[in-house]
């Protein structure tokens, strides 16, 4: 993070349009301190302070914008500015920005570059959308297997400048196929006349181009790789996928799992920069749904009205119990859908899961029960306390119940399972709730609803 004291000279320097002292100043700064720096300014000092930075530093500070940012520089810079950023933006930043583009816009853009660095780009949209193939860079570097060591180091060297990432050299035969994966490290600690062959193991890991984007996210963390080859249908090494671009898809399916397990649909844009209308349109459509919803509660209580008229201490604990309902349930879903996205859990393991969470439920139940029966035998007298013990724990139950098999439900139905969301599972875990406390208050106090 930048001092504010240099932040303060940066203004300063801004303010009195003293540009070669800014690009001075600006120079050792590292792309993510200038990136976070820049939207402290203003639009207008924003673009002046961009077009400060060196080529490569601006390419580099471009890449850490979100796509609300990179869309507003990019209509106020110059062709030549653009064709700059473009030209030193890595393959897979490129691509993120060209396909968020419109159309026209990317054909435009799509003509700054160059001829090798233009089918490179178009030969990676190619891809489908949210596929690995579009995440990945086609720089790496690859030796044959019947070279030796000190021939492979020569070839990794020539390669080493374009190259995204050396901590793995890739083996390949004379077509291209991958062979193996071998760590820089062994090829410097070994004797140069060593075969490359020798030091294969076989065992290696890759990535499909027309894979999930999210089987990166997996295999990379099952691996602990930072980078894993890509290959095309025929086994052919066509790109590498690095953990800088693999975090950020796993940052977006996070922050699009939780907006969906509050009942919001993902936004493309930051909280902050988000207009007014999309803020409300992202909401409104869950929280309709669920007023109808909920209608069902009032009608269950409206069944029972004579039995809450008699008894009128039961509206008391009415609102603890379907709320402990509620949040066991959304406590169970957030399990299993966190377990789904790390691959614990899988479509078969329902009955085991099921299995596991009534048994958890159980005894949840029990010990919430122990608690407030104590509390409705003061309020109440011991017959409302066995009602509200025993509804407690068959609304914990059932309740972390609907949390734990609505994700397998949805899953199913090839939904996102992340659509489980808290106010569903609260809203069914609401009128079941209403409808078991009543029922089994109807039944042990001996009322007619």
């Amino acid at each position: 993070m930048i001092p504010q004291k240099d932040l303060d000279q940066i203004q300063d320097l801004v303010l009195a349009r003293n540009w070669p002292e800014l690009r001075k100043k600006l120079a050792p700064l590292a792309a993510d301190e200038v990136a976070p720096m820049l939207l402290q300014f203003g639009k207008a000092e924003r673009v002046l302070l961009y077009r400060c930075l060196g080529r490569q530093q601006a390419a580099d500070t471009f890449s850490f914008f979100d796509d609300d940012l990179q869309h507003q520089l990019l209509s106020e810079l110059t062709d030549q500015e653009t064709r700059d950023i473009l030209t030193n933006l890595s393959p897979d930043d490129r691509t993120d920005l060209l396909e968020e583009l419109p159309a026209p816009v990317t054909q435009r853009l799509l003509t700054f570059l160059s001829p090798e660095d233009r089918r490179e780009a178009l030969m990676l949209l190619g891809y489908p959308e949210d596929s690995v193939g579009r995440l990945m860079s086609p720089d790496f570097a690859t030796v044959r297997a019947e070279m030796t060591v000190g021939e492979a180091m020569a070839e990794i060297r020539r390669q080493a400048p374009d190259s995204e990432t050396l901590n793995m050299i890739y083996i390949t035969d004379d077509d291209g196929h991958l062979l193996d994966d071998v760590p820089l490290r062994r090829f410097i600690a070994t004797d140069e006349k060593v075969k490359v062959r020798d030091l294969m193991d076989g065992y290696y890991s890759s990535l499909s181009a027309f894979a999930p984007q999210e089987e990166a996210v997996q295999l990379m963390k099952q691996k602990d790789f930072f980078a894993l080859p890509v290959t095309d249908s025929s086994g052919v090494l066509i790109g590498v996928v690095t953990a800088d671009d693999v975090l950020d898809v796993a940052l977006e399916e996070d922050t699009e799992d939780i907006y969906k397990g509050s009942g919001i649909a993902p936004m493309e844009s930051s909280y902050m920069r988000a207009p007014l209308y999309q803020l409300y349109g992202r909401r409104i459509s869950w929280l309709i749904i669920l007023v109808f919803v909920n209608i069902f509660s009032g009608a269950g209580i409206a069944h029972f009205e004579e039995l809450i008229e008699s008894v009128v201490a039961l509206v008391f604990f009415l609102p603890l119990l379907i709320d402990s309902g509620g949040n066991a349930g959304s406590q169970a879903a957030t399990l299993v859908i966190r377990g789904m996205a790390l691959g614990d859990v899988t479509a078969a393991d329902y009955i085991r899961v099921a299995w596991r969470e009534i048994r958890v439920a159980i005894v949840l139940g029990l010990s919430m029960a122990l608690a407030v029966f104590l509390l409705a035998w003061w309020r109440s007298g011991i017959a409302v306390a066995q009602v509200v013990a025993l509804s407690m724990i068959a609304i914990v139950a059932f309740g972390s119940f609907i949390g734990m098999s609505l994700p397998f439900v949805l899953r199913k139905w090839n939904m996102d399972p992340a659509a489980a969301s808290a106010p569903l599972v609260t809203s069914i875990a609401d009128i079941t709730g209403v409808l078991m406390y009543l029922g089994i208050a109807s039944t042990l106090l001996g009322e007619v609803g």
